[in-house]
């Protein structure tokens, strides 16, 4: 299964633009979903409740999105500890230094 995008504007108190993404977020497709939150605007929200596989590349574009002020939503137990794993390991220094 391929990558599906779907752009939804939600206006509650506050505009915010959902982007749902659903299938398999690869290396391939970042650059897509990194354009999409791009032209979102200011408050962005990635939910990925139908995300069934990722990359590293995608893991670490999420952990991008998040330090950005983009919202991360619905994300499966396993992409989130892939996430903060990644989060560790880029904060820890190379062994041998």
């Amino acid at each position: 299964m391929t990558l599906k995008i779907k752009k939804m504007k939600r206006i509650a108190r506050k505009r915010e633009t959902r982007i749902c993404l659903s299938g398999q977020l690869r290396s391939e497709e970042v650059g897509q979903v990194k354009a999409e939150v791009g032209r979102a605007g200011a408050r962005v929200a990635l939910d990925l409740g139908e995300v069934d596989l990722v990359d590293i590349d995608a893991d670490r574009f999420h952990n991008v999105c998040e330090s950005a002020g983009v919202s991360i939503l619905n994300c499966s137990p396993y992409i989130r500890e892939w996430m903060l794993q990644e989060r560790s390991q880029a904060k820890d220094p190379p062994e041998g230094l």
